[in-house]
């Protein structure tokens, strides 16, 4: 088996809340609360969950764009966190972000050139001479033509700024990227033509993913294993196959309920939440999913689930499999 090119170990990061005349911290919102997964080599994983569960921290963190709380992180073995500033450095081209919003991720000040080229000079990927030609390279797998190098943003539309996006993520020829809901912006026919482009440029330069997206249609088409988050916490992880066969969990078998079927003549049993998702602030004591699951007990309001493997590479955080 091969090594793992990201462990993710007991990953937490909290938030300070801090109130009154002399701002002391009175609590915290537990964004990300013990999650661990591992990623392999040249594979995509997905990470799911309603808004506001910590998915978006998970990958800013990992990449060390925020600060742990506790925790380890290690790419290729080494923790990203016990890092110097030069030894983050050397690795940073190697581990990239495609951010959600194509809007704002991209400085409206700067051509398309300047934006795609910029890394690659920072990081001596290619000289001042060569980074033209570099940009046109890359700009064109992404689907964009040569001439917009010297255009500016706003001269785009939606679907086009996202390949800028991917485009700067890319030309550092990356090894593993976090791709932060990257099509939940654009229009549907838009959607796939990223989703088809982003697969297309995984199968060609062999870079790890971790796919993060609340759109489980999507999650299946690109991804070998699917990770599910509920208020800071991993629920379930298994292998695409299995998790969409077989999910264990009843926050998992209500998201998958959701999923619309193209076939006027199937009708899913569509499994309603009762209540709204608690504040990552103020969780529930016990299994944080109890005060919405039809399936809890006194016990889920007590006691919290052990996350563990039930079958194999399938792991779940609930009572009802112990």
């Amino acid at each position: 088996m091969e090594e793992a090119v990201l462990k993710v170990r007991h990953l937490k990061k909290y938030f300070p809340i801090k109130s009154g005349f002399f701002r002391k911290t009175t609590g915290y919102v537990k964004s990300v609360d013990d999650v661990s997964f591992d990623i392999g080599k040249n594979e995509i994983m997905g990470l799911v969950g309603e808004s506001g569960c910590g998915k978006t921290t998970t990958g800013r963190t990992i990449l060390r764009l925020m600060n742990k709380t506790s925790g380890e992180v290690l790419y290729n073995g080494k923790d990203i966190f016990s890092m110097d500033k030069n030894s983050m450095l050397k690795i940073r081209p190697e581990i990239q972000m495609i951010f959600q919003d194509p809007y704002s991720s991209l400085n409206p000040r700067m051509t398309v050139g300047e934006i795609v080229g910029e890394a690659a000079l920072d990081h001596g990927i290619c000289t001042k001479e060569e980074v033209d030609e570099r940009v046109k390279e890359v700009i064109t797998a992404c689907g964009l033509a040569p001439y917009h190098i010297k255009r500016f943003p706003h001269q785009f539309s939606g679907g086009q700024r996202q390949r800028i996006g991917i485009a700067r993520a890319l030309i550092l020829n990356p090894k593993f990227i976090v791709a932060d809901e990257p099509v939940s912006a654009l229009d549907v026919s838009i959607q796939a033509q990223i989703i088809n482009l982003l697969v297309k440029l995984q199968r060609e330069k062999g870079f790890s993913c971790l796919f993060i997206s609340h759109d489980l249609s999507v999650v299946e088409y690109i991804c070998q294993k699917v990770g599910v988050m509920y208020l800071g916490s991993m629920v379930e992880f298994a292998l695409k196959e299995e998790l969409f066969k077989n999910p264990l969990h009843p926050y998992t078998k209500a998201l998958l309920s959701a999923v619309p079927v193209p076939d006027p003549k199937v009708k899913r049993n569509r499994i309603i939440l009762k209540g709204d998702i608690p504040s990552p602030a103020n969780p529930p004591s016990g299994c944080k999913f109890h005060t919405r699951c039809n399936y809890a007990t006194e016990r889920c309001s007590k006691e919290v689930p052990e996350y563990k493997e039930i079958d194999k590479n399938h792991f779940v955080a609930c009572h009802l499999y112990e």
